[in-house]
């Protein structure tokens, strides 16, 4: 890696500043560890809310429940939070708890390898190179936008871009434009941009579920109440977290019980579509909850106006002509691609070398697997927020990223106490742990509801959800046992860090 001199030594690299990475920092000063950096790609904070800012982006968890339970947020305009809001909470986290001084923007990493004979990771990045004992990826799942292999895609000559990389000085106004994809972001799109735009298609693969959302103004005089009285804000929170908790008995368990919610979601289709075909076009032939279930009040209306129309999926594009996989050919001036991210097979898995040389994607060939979703065999040290199966299909992912930053605090305790240089997962221990997962995921919703979702990888495997409740996860991440680990202790010749 060069000289010693040209290398910045920490105990903690954190990579990534969004709602994990900033909770490992926040985390981080509360145990007493100042020795540390967060290494970000971008000019600024935010991850995910960063980087989508299309017309309509809102989170579609209520706010109470979508913030850390250290910085509860009085102030929260509306039930449900558009995105300038959450960038907004992000930034004052980082004033609040003072992680200024520990930020690195316009990092990219482009390399971390564990060095055996330090027992140490070293960390390139494009602004200089960094030594760390311990390596925290923070970087998210829905952090590099997926682009489909469509042919001729690339070569469509008028406006395309992703909707977490919106092109704010194209304007939509009066022109002709495709929307590729039914997901999260395309539901908020389309009631966004169909009022603008002059003709609207829409290419969808699969049809959603779609329930309503139930969002408002939060007034003033609930705002001044959570303000002067917090426990007000608990109690909601807590409430809104058992609602869901009890949820997920449905999804895991007893996929039968969601017969009632898609009798919901049924009457909310055909109250707001009243043409049968155009009906008939958005009503899913699977489960309820095999896919993300999705919340608009605005999608259903505006795909219900004239200047909109739904085809299947998109098949080929010759110049500016998009061909769907119904034959019907739509000539536009503009593509959103509204076509998720990649999560079953995470772009910073390619840059993050082990004790064998071999990388972590090279490794997860067959599938992402770790022990309690936060730590890989063979990748002494690495801890990940938010890694496999610790993504929810109906709560709040805080709540996931604060139980992992409970394991981070006790894994770094405890690597402290024994003497060691770093700790390993045993095999054994990881194959049990996923063993277990995948075992309990073969009966879930996600599993048996007859779609094929973004939660499965190539082989058919959900690495991406968690099968069971947030509690459960967070009793299971309460603490370190050393016992599912191996201790490495450094070579006595390991040259001692400046």
């Amino acid at each position: 890696m060069g000289s010693s001199a040209a290398v910045q030594h920490v105990k903690v690299a954190v990579v990534g500043s969004g709602f994990g990475g900033l909770g490992a920092a926040v985390r981080l000063r509360e145990e007493g560890v100042t020795d540390f950096v967060v290494l970000e790609r971008a000019g600024s904070v935010g991850g995910t809310w960063r980087d989508n800012s299309y017309p309509g982006c809102a989170c579609d968890v209520p706010s109470h429940l979508y913030s850390f339970s250290f910085a509860p947020n009085p102030d929260w305009p509306r039930t449900f939070s558009g995105q300038p809001e959450i960038r907004a909470y992000l930034e004052r986290i980082v004033e609040r708890f003072q992680l200024g001084a520990h930020l690195r923007f316009n990092h990219t990493v482009k390399g971390a390898r564990w060095d055996n004979a330090t027992a140490r990771w070293e960390i390139d990045t494009d602004q200089g190179r960094y030594s760390a004992q311990v390596l925290v990826s923070a970087t998210g799942p829905l952090s590099d936008p997926s682009i489909p292999d469509i042919p001729g895609l690339a070569e469509f000559p008028g406006e395309i871009f992703h909707s977490a990389r919106w092109n704010h000085d194209y304007d939509l106004s009066g022109k002709r434009v495709a929307v590729i994809g039914t997901g999260a972001s395309a539901i908020q799109i389309v009631p966004a941009i169909q009022p603008q735009v002059g003709k609207l298609v829409l290419f969808q693969r699969t049809p959603p579920w779609v329930m309503n959302r139930m969002d408002r103004d939060i007034t003033s005089a609930e705002r001044f109440v959570y303000r002067h009285l917090p426990a007000t804000q608990r109690a909601l929170r807590g409430a809104l977290w058992l609602i869901r908790e009890y949820q997920v008995g449905a999804f895991v368990k007893r996929p039968g019980l969601l017969r009632a919610p898609e009798a919901l979601a049924l009457a909310n289709l055909r109250r707001a579509v009243k043409d049968p075909a155009l009906r008939a076009k958005l009503t899913p032939d699977y489960r309820f909850g095999c896919k993300r279930v999705l919340l608009s009040n605005a999608y259903y209306p505006a795909l219900a106006q004239p200047n909109a129309e739904v085809v299947g999926g998109l098949r080929e594009v010759r110049g500016n002509t998009l061909v769907s996989a119904d034959g019907s050919e739509h000539e536009v001036d503009a593509v959103v691609l509204s076509t998720g991210f990649h999560v079953t097979d995470l772009p910073v898995a390619e840059h993050i070398t082990g004790a064998a040389g071999t990388t972590l994607a090279e490794e997860w060939t067959e599938g992402m697997e770790a022990l309690r979703g936060t730590t890989v065999r063979g990748f002494p040290n690495l801890v990940l927020v938010i890694g496999p199966n610790t993504g929810l299909g109906n709560s709040s992912m805080v709540l996931m990223i604060e139980s992992q930053l409970n394991y981070l605090a006790d894994y770094l305790r405890k690597l402290d106490a024994s003497g060691a240089a770093a700790l390993d997962v045993t095999a054994s221990a990881q194959r049990r742990w996923n063993d277990d997962v995948q075992r309990r995921m073969a009966r879930t919703v996600w599993k048996t509801g007859g779609c094929r979702s973004w939660y499965l990888d190539a082989e058919g495997n959900n690495t991406v959800l968690w099968p069971g409740t947030t509690g459960h996860f967070r009793r299971e991440t309460r603490q370190v046992d050393l016992h599912e680990y191996d201790l490495i202790h450094a070579p006595v010749t390991a040259p001692v860090p400046a």
